[in-house]
């Protein structure tokens, strides 16, 4: 697989770009983007020296590796307008990514499969991606779900793309919502529990620069714990609750608020958005 081209060059098609020429998987003459934004691509050509196009079709027809970086609402308008081209046919294998939430592989074979017979299906297989945003920074998690035209070299070939902006699980497709949810969504949960720390810290008397240093030093002080010690959350915790303590007044606060509860409704919450967006 010689080419990689990227319908939809935004924030995370970008920060995938930006990886792959940084772990050299791809040089960036292998490498070209579309989007809707001509002055965005202008910025890519000149910041990582690929190539650009406003054409859809050509880039998908051109590419070996077809990485859909589209939002979730635009992926049947954008697949529609390439598959009504007349001279849409897969002649040689193709790999597909979707990096769009809520997006089933069901769905894109619907459109990408629709004017093609069984071979040319069998040549064009389809793999979907949920990755968040810690991708930006290089400590991305994505989970992938390939389907059943997917030969293990190009199952490989995809995790060594995601895992060169973080970490990368294989899940089946009926776990890809929950997946969205947990990992996709994530990162937002633990913003806004830092905005909420921060939040505190000045209600308490700190300074807003103060309390976010602190709160951002014991987020990431916590999590390093946790992932060298290896033990579960549970048991950390108990470890820093002890009885009578600041800590434990705090931690029966939040229970006595239903805070777990709360994060638990909300992650189901997340997975039935996950399910709408892919009707």
């Amino acid at each position: 697989m010689k080419k990689i081209g990227f319908i939809g060059a935004g924030n995370m098609g970008e920060a995938f770009i930006g990886s792959i020429i940084k772990s050299g998987i791809f040089p960036p003459s292998s490498i070209s983007a579309s989007d809707i934004n001509k002055e965005h691509l202008k910025f890519l050509k000149s910041q990582y020296d690929i190539s650009v196009t406003d054409d859809n079709f050509r880039l998908f027809t051109e590419s070996d590796i077809v990485i859909l970086a589209v939002k979730p609402q635009q992926m049947v308008r954008v697949l529609s307008e390439i598959i009504v081209q007349k001279a849409y046919n897969v002649t040689r294998r193709k790999l597909v990514i979707s990096i769009a939430a809520g997006i089933t592989i069901k769905k894109i074979e619907e459109l990408l499969y629709g004017p093609l017979d069984e071979n040319q299906r069998g040549n064009l297989p389809i793999i979907r991606v949920m990755p968040n945003t810690p991708v930006l920074v290089l400590k991305g998690m994505s989970g992938l779900s390939p389907n059943r035209y997917v030969t293990q070299e190009e199952l490989d070939a995809a995790r060594t793309i995601l895992e060169a902006t973080g970490k990368a699980l294989e899940f089946s497709e009926k776990l890809m919502d929950a997946v969205t949810a947990l990992s996709g969504s994530g990162p937002a949960y633990v913003f806004y529990m830092v905005e909420s720390m921060i939040k505190g810290g000045v209600d308490a008397g700190l300074t807003p620069e103060d309390s976010r240093t602190l709160s951002i030093a014991t987020l990431k002080g916590a999590l390093a714990l946790m992932e060298e010690l290896k033990e579960l959350p549970e048991s950390l915790r108990a470890k820093v609750t002890s009885p009578g303590g600041t800590t434990e007044a705090a931690i029966q606060v939040m229970e006595d608020g239903g805070i777990k509860k709360t994060i638990i409704k909300a992650i189901a919450a997340a997975v039935q958005r996950s399910k709408n967006l892919g009707q």
